[in-house]
């Protein structure tokens, strides 16, 4: 019998590793209420949910009318690093199951929106630093963030894993998004903190991912299939 190919799981880190998204969007709510834009959660979450800094600052620019300059940028990092160390915890489970990755001898990387600095912070904080590193890929290392599929090819491509070899666990329709356009399976993981908008859902399910699952304990079933 021909051995299986050797596969990937690409997990994005904000609201899938760690259940960071709400923190997140609370903050970039008070940073841009500085700067007299009016969104709640809900909008914030819609627009930038899943994108990077870049993709952030081009939407703010087009819808508002409004630029995002240094200072804005440091003010909303500080305070979000502040609040990481104090509140970010892991997402329940994940710890299991990276450990039922192991036995099973597949491979794992993460593949984020954020900044390398943000990625290690906050997997530092949350003690899942030594599962992950050195494979910690960030879109600053690419062209394109997500929802182009730039960052997966180039996590796959480091890894040494062709694309339809690997399986994306995703929480955004950025990600999920991106994860299809590099030829990929995906995962749309719905068990953060931030997943409870039944219209989140639904855009999630409009990009029609390999499969939805809401408890980590159930990532290898899926791995699996």
């Amino acid at each position: 019998m021909k051995p299986r190919a050797k596969r990937l799981v690409i997990f994005d880190c904000d609201g899938v590793l760690v259940d960071s998204e709400v923190i997140a969007l609370e903050v970039l709510v008070w940073a841009l209420q500085e700067k007299g834009i009016a969104l709640d959660i809900d909008g914030a979450s819609a627009r930038f949910l899943g994108r990077s800094l870049g993709s952030m600052a081009k939407v703010v620019q087009d819808e508002f009318g409004v630029a995002i300059d240094d200072d804005f940028l440091n003010r909303m990092r500080d305070e979000l690093y502040s609040r990481f160390r104090r509140e970010l915890r892991p997402v329940r489970g994940i710890e299991d199951a990276l450990q039922d990755l192991a036995k099973q001898g597949i491979d794992w990387c993460v593949a984020s929106s954020s900044q390398r600095e943000r990625i290690e912070l906050s997997l530092s904080v949350t003690g899942l630093l030594a599962h992950f590193s050195p494979h910690i890929f960030s879109a600053t290392m690419v062209e394109n963030g997500k929802p182009a599929p730039d960052l997966f090819l180039h996590a796959a491509s480091s890894m040494g894993i062709e694309p339809k070899n690997c399986m994306v666990v995703e929480d955004s329709p950025a990600g999920i998004s991106a994860a299809k356009a590099a030829g990929m399976k995906v995962l749309a993981f719905t068990g953060g903190s931030h997943t409870t908008s039944p219209a989140y859902g639904d855009a999630l399910d409009a990009l029609h991912p390999d499969h939805r699952f809401d408890a980590m304990g159930e990532l290898l079933q899926f791995v699996q299939k």
